[in-house]
């Protein structure tokens, strides 16, 4: 008996540990070898459909020289012909705010934000701008070289001036198809001033 009346301890081994049994329906090695299969299945797949494509899908030739021939420099005006587009620009300033005003009228009078009263001020105000427009051009000298632009431009202003007069018919039988009838000659006319425009002030016209 050991010290005041105390139960000798016994001794102290190795604790044994309770067997613990698994409940993992298959081995780790049966684990592993579907991991692989299905790793080397997905391998073969990506492998076969890149073969695949290569087979159907035809290679694009490659372009020898990918880069763009170099477009010459515009030769610069004559000092006739920047003189002449000197005497142009604010002319074709008039012309380009008056028909922009005219537009814009139409679309607001469709669009019940503009009455008829204004818009046939506005329709008046253009038409006389594009008749002293006109005679401003026609004063004009152009150099033989843009001969051809000066008469481009009055044609436009005749486009603008008839398509101006046809919108002011509206306000005396009433038909607001004028309108639908002047919109090609006005159309026109600003293809007509974009296409010279582009040539003397190609800064104002952008490449699309």
């Amino acid at each position: 008996m050991g010290r005041n009346g105390a139960q000798p301890s016994e001794p102290r081994g190795p604790r044994a540990e309770p067997s613990v049994k698994s409940s993992r329906p298959f081995k780790l090695p049966a684990l592993k070898t579907a991991v692989v299969a299905l790793l080397v299945g997905v391998l073969l797949g990506a492998v076969a459909f890149a073969v695949l494509r290569e087979t159907l899908i035809p290679r694009r030739p490659v372009a020898a020289n990918t880069t763009r021939p170099m477009v010459p420099p515009r030769p610069a005006f004559t000092p006739a012909e920047e003189a002449y587009i000197q005497a142009l620009w604010p002319i074709h300033g008039d012309v380009e705010r008056s028909a922009a005003r005219m537009t814009l009228g139409q679309i607001f009078y469709k669009t019940q934000d503009l009455d008829r009263a204004a818009l046939k001020g506005r329709v008046a105000d253009a038409l006389v701008t594009y008749q002293r427009s006109e005679a401003r051009v026609k004063a004009l000298t152009p150099p033989a070289s843009v001969e051809r632009d000066h008469q481009e431009y009055l044609a436009a202003i005749g486009l603008f001036q008839q398509s101006a007069a046809e919108v002011m018919k509206m306000f005396e039988d009433g038909r607001d198809d004028h309108m639908v009838i002047a919109y090609p000659l006005g159309q026109k006319a600003t293809d007509k001033i974009r296409e010279v425009g582009g040539k003397f002030w190609p800064h104002e016209y952008p490449p699309n």
